[in-house]
């Protein structure tokens, strides 16, 4: 668990942006006096139209999905996350006491399960990968990568050429970064300078292979701070 940067339910939407742009946080908790009062997530910031960008983190903010407390057990924690599907918990002090003491993240769990000698289900991605993969070209419009992700879920879409091959990898966070979008916006025509996906994205990607052992899967992925890692055959970069 850490104590994560937090904002007051009247700081401003183009402060939180400007936190998530400089320190990356995929979270930020809203509180009132410490007291948790929501979270702000990229998702979030990214959605707000042009006509609603003078709001305040209030006006913004969402219902965590999962809420944990100090005695609650990581196992359980995990389960609740993944069942939820967010990948982060607030911490407080109890069901009756909203006053913050944390964040866990997806990232928090998996390093303690690696730090502990954990055991995966798998030894390898080869049983455990998704297989319908949702993808994004290196032409696309920003405008609806960023549609897609809304959609699926995904914070992170692999960039495709030519098929089926891989060329690099766009997230929420690189477009949030990137000085060509608005923070929100409803529609292509109010986006100012809508790029192609490969102006933005990172390339050469992260990839693993099917038959990497699970548990590296897991250290790559706290390595290079990522949330997804596409599996591929026959790599022509395996950036490690």
């Amino acid at each position: 668990m850490q104590y994560p940067v937090t904002v007051s339910v009247d700081t401003h939407a183009t402060k939180v942006r400007s936190i998530f742009r400089e320190e990356g946080f995929r979270t930020i908790p809203v509180v009132s006096e410490n007291r948790l009062e929501g979270a702000v997530t990229r998702g979030d910031m990214m959605n707000i139209s042009s006509t609603k960008s003078n709001i305040d983190a209030r006006g913004i903010m969402e219902k965590p999905r999962v809420i944990a407390t100090p005695d609650m057990e990581l196992i359980h924690l995990a389960r609740e996350i993944m069942k939820a599907g967010t990948v982060y918990a607030p911490v407080v002090e109890s069901p009756d006491n909203m006053h913050l003491v944390g964040i866990v993240t997806v990232a928090d769990i998996l390093r303690k399960f690696l730090y502990n000698g954990l055991k995966p289900d798998h030894e390898t991605l080869e049983g455990i990968v998704t297989s319908n993969v949702v993808t994004c070209n290196y032409n696309d419009l920003i405008s609806h990568v960023w549609k897609r992700m809304d959609e699926s879920g995904y914070s992170g879409l692999p960039v495709m050429k030519t098929g089926k091959i891989i060329i690099g990898i766009i997230t929420r966070m690189d477009i949030i970064r990137s000085r060509h979008v608005r923070m929100g916006f409803e529609s292509d025509s109010e986006m100012q300078g809508s790029i192609m996906v490969e102006k933005v994205m990172k390339t050469p990607p992260v990839v693993v292979t099917p038959n990497t052992p699970t548990r590296e899967a897991g250290e790559i992925i706290l390595e290079y701070d990522i949330g997804r890692i596409p599996v591929v055959e026959n790599p022509v970069y395996v950036k490690k």
